[in-house]
């Protein structure tokens, strides 16, 4: 069967690979000239990480990850800790030790793994049609492709989310979650965190933050609570976050000043959609952020594509009925999990960010001598309704 996938990000090169494994013909198509993925990098939690291993990658991206042993909340004026615990629970619960990875590294490896040959970069998908026998796909420059399944991974603007909608569903409209994120890599610095630990200084409802991805370095994030659509000029560097954590402790101070904004430095407004039901049409699926478009408040978002290769690459290999009933099971499979995930995470930004400040200075009082039993019961329960757990995704002594 061939099979036509539009975006090679995550969800597109996973989706791909799993597909392929099963010994289908893919081809992806993306509108991006070069690989240059959005945000430095990205949050591989149990149930991620699971998925890459059953893509046959597992070792490589347990070289691509960094050592994240232990979680660290600071108070952002003062520096103090508020809470020091390991993350070992996590694994052991879990069965898989999560990763920090840089976004291109990990884009990278599955574009190699699928075959780059594959990949046909600098086509924007334009149109979309179908009959009972295939699917045919309309570039911009006025090509066509057609195969008999196509899989839209194509992001958070997707044209082929509006496709499956039927007639007459409400129009689906992407939210503003209250915040901008500023993200890149750095070099490990001990003056901002220790070289194993996911550091996060908060104070006054924004986040500041580090965690080790392979290579020495540090990924990097700011949340500044704003208003969407401010001007900002990539000229402007760090100005925005020396202006928004003015006043904040040293280790921040010492973040915003390691920061070469010609190497490393993203800007992204952080929007989320709230969840929907129809994912597909016929031949026609949709997968990643372009079928649950979230925050990243719980670090779920690539996870949660990944997901989502998973459901697809079981749905085919054990149904043959037809590829529209195949495409409705992993549907039946995906829909309410990832939704679920969108509200979680959009339910933590509410806390996290002051949008309540009750329910934030509450949070923050909670951190305080911690001893990490609550706050990993969290992470750990975002993973064990995973597909890829097979129902047996959590062990307990």
């Amino acid at each position: 069967m061939k099979v036509i996938i539009v975006g090679a990000g995550i969800g597109g090169t996973s989706a791909g690979i799993a597909l392929q494994r099963l010994g289908h013909d893919v081809v992806i198509y993306d509108q991006m000239r070069e690989n240059k993925p959005v945000g430095a990098a990205l949050s591989l939690w149990s149930n991620g990480v699971k998925v890459l291993n059953w893509l046959g990658v597992g070792p490589e991206v347990a070289a691509l990850g960094g050592d994240m042993a232990d979680m660290v909340y600071l108070d952002g004026l003062t520096g103090e800790t508020l809470c020091d615990f390991s993350l070992a629970p996590v694994t052991a619960q879990s069965g898989q030790k999560p990763y920090p990875v840089a976004r291109a590294d990990l884009q990278a490896l599955l574009m190699e793994r699928l075959g780059n040959e594959r990949i046909h970069l600098g086509r924007k998908m334009v149109g979309i049609a179908q009959d009972e026998a295939s699917v045919t796909v309309t570039f911009a420059d006025g090509t066509t492709d057609s195969a008999d399944l196509l899989i839209g991974a194509d992001g958070a603007r997707s044209i082929t989310r509006a496709y499956v909608q039927p007639d007459g569903a409400p129009e689906i409209v992407r939210e503003y979650s209250g915040y901008t994120n500023f993200n890149g890599l750095i070099p490990v610095d001990s003056s901002i965190g220790r070289a194993t630990a996911w550091t996060t200084y908060v104070a006054g409802g924004q986040r500041a933050a580090v965690m080790p991805v392979a290579g020495d370095r540090f990924y990097f994030w700011f949340d500044v609570v704003q208003e969407p659509g401010l001007p900002y000029d990539r000229a402007e560097g760090v100005a925005p976050l020396r202006e928004a954590f003015a006043g904040w402790a040293p280790g921040v101070e010492a973040l915003i000043d390691a920061i070469d904004p010609a190497v490393s430095l993203n800007r992204v407004e952080i929007w989320d959609i709230t969840p929907f039901s129809t994912w597909t049409k016929g031949r026609v699926a949709i997968l990643g952020d372009a079928a649950h478009n979230t925050s990243p408040d719980i670090g779920q978002g690539a996870c949660s594509a990944l997901e989502d290769s998973f459901a697809l690459g079981i749905a085919f290999a054990t149904n043959t009925v037809s590829v529209a009933d195949t495409l409705r099971r992993y549907e039946a499979i995906r829909a309410e999990r990832a939704g679920e995930l969108v509200l979680r995470a959009r339910r933590r930004g509410f806390e996290t960010h002051a949008f309540d400040p009750e329910a934030t200075a509450a949070w923050y009082e909670s951190l305080r001598g911690a001893d990490g039993v609550g706050i990993i019961r969290g992470i750990v329960g975002n993973i064990e309704g995973s597909p890829v757990n097979l129902g047996a995704g959590v062990l307990l002594d």
